[in-house]
């Protein structure tokens, strides 16, 4: 009897029960790549995210150039001010509605199977954020390949800093959108309701789309609390080769962003019980 038992117990720990100590970080990695096979399966997806940007460089773009290309708030180069925001803008748009990929999943009963895992559920939610980079820096890629033929310029310090920026930025919005999607389980329609109330005004108040300095008083206030906006300033100086004090502040605003949806994700997943 007892040369059997030792073969099952070892052949027991190989298949990874319970017993065996599991590291958080090879947690998050297996969550990571749990996430980012179906991309790589399906990268059409990627492609098709760039539709929105892409309209918004194809119509709106030639607007700034004829009304206020040159002006002492954009400059002599309308693309060099307008794509970088782009860049942004298809960050914003799709980091803040990943959440649906996890309301699918509670549906689908998916989530619910995840979390009663040996996997730590603070390791799955930063797993399921850092994923957001890979998505983020794709579709950044594309839309600067897109536009070099315009005349759009990337710096070669300032430009892959400038998709690092996007990256945290991802991270920290991913995060939210996923604690938002685990607070509202119980009512599905409250998280796109809530999406959009956010997305429109943290967009607006950036600088996106037209120079705040020409709005009234409360709104430049109220863009000097957006971190979106430090973002967008920053890629607009990185992408240009200033890697000053504008550059700092967006990186110190992402930093912030990543750190308070990581903390409130994973706060959020911890206390998750369906």
């Amino acid at each position: 009897m007892s040369t059997t038992h030792a073969p099952i117990a070892a052949r027991t720990v190989d298949l990874g029960t319970p017993d065996v100590r599991r590291s958080w970080a090879r947690d998050v990695g297996l969550v990571m790549a749990r996430e980012l096979r179906p991309v790589v399966r399906e990268p059409f997806g990627l492609v098709f995210g760039l539709v929105q940007p892409l309209v918004f460089l194809g119509l709106f773009g030639p607007l700034l150039v004829g009304s206020t290309g040159g002006s002492d708030a954009i400059g002599p180069d309308v693309w060099q001010w307008f794509v970088p925001a782009i860049l942004v803008m298809t960050t914003l748009f799709g980091t803040s509605t990943t959440g649906s990929n996890l309301q699918f999943e509670m549906q689908t009963g998916a989530h619910e199977r995840l979390l009663v895992t040996p996997l730590a559920r603070s390791a799955q939610l930063v797993g399921r954020s850092l994923k957001e980079m890979a998505p983020v820096v794709a579709q950044s890629l594309l839309v600067i390949a897109v536009m070099l033929p315009f005349g759009f310029s990337v710096d070669p310090v300032g430009g892959p800093l400038g998709l690092l920026l996007l990256a945290l930025l991802g991270v920290g919005l991913g995060s939210l959108s996923y604690a938002l999607a685990i607070a509202v389980r119980k009512q599905e329609w409250m998280f796109w309701m809530v999406q959009q109330t956010v997305l429109f005004p943290a967009m607006i108040l950036s600088g996106m789309l037209l120079p705040i300095d020409a709005g009234p008083r409360w709104m430049q206030v109220a863009a000097s609390l957006n971190p979106v906006a430090y973002v967008v300033d920053a890629e607009r100086a990185l992408f240009a080769g200033d890697l000053g004090t504008t550059a700092l502040q967006g990186f110190v605003a992402a930093l912030a962003t990543a750190a308070v949806g990581l903390a409130v994700g994973i706060r959020t997943i911890v206390r998750s019980t369906d």
